[in-house]
């Protein structure tokens, strides 16, 4: 009895050791496939997020995309709020208007391109994000 309780817990301690790696998702030349933010390169995005397939509406790929991503993330709206007030500039856009409320939005600019966010409660701890992304023909590019 003893000796099969041991290996037990050996087989237990060796397939939780197998099972402990993510598995990655490769196309059927072998190459990784990127997950699904990768698209929506050039603008910041919480950690953890998820992204909502059925709101979301965008053409294109990496910087160069229009349209609308929609996610939640598992932080109250005054966070993802503080989140893109503070990582937009980083990645070089500039704000053209901010506003703080029950559904906040944040507009900016960059080079040709015009973002809004749109942040909403969607429960104490857990927010809902969209985000557009359109072109920008004003000509404006950076406010000062």
């Amino acid at each position: 009895m003893f000796i099969f309780k041991r290996l037990v817990v050996v087989l237990v301690l060796f397939l939780s050791a197998c099972s402990g790696g993510k598995l990655v998702l490769k196309g059927t030349d072998g190459s990784v496939i990127p997950p699904a933010f990768a698209s929506f390169s050039g603008i910041p995005i919480p950690e953890p997020a998820f992204i909502n397939l059925e709101e979301t509406r965008a053409l294109g790929y990496g910087d160069n995309w229009s349209g609308t991503l929609v996610f939640t993330s598992p932080f109250p709206t005054h966070e993802i709020f503080d989140f893109y007030i503070a990582e937009m500039p980083k990645f070089g856009w500039s704000d053209v208007a901010t506003v703080r409320a029950r559904i906040s939005h944040l507009t900016y600019i960059k080079d040709k391109k015009a973002m809004q966010i749109l942040i909403e409660k969607n429960s104490d701890s857990e927010s809902y994000v969209t985000i557009t992304s359109i072109p920008n023909n004003t000509g404006i590019s950076d406010i000062k």
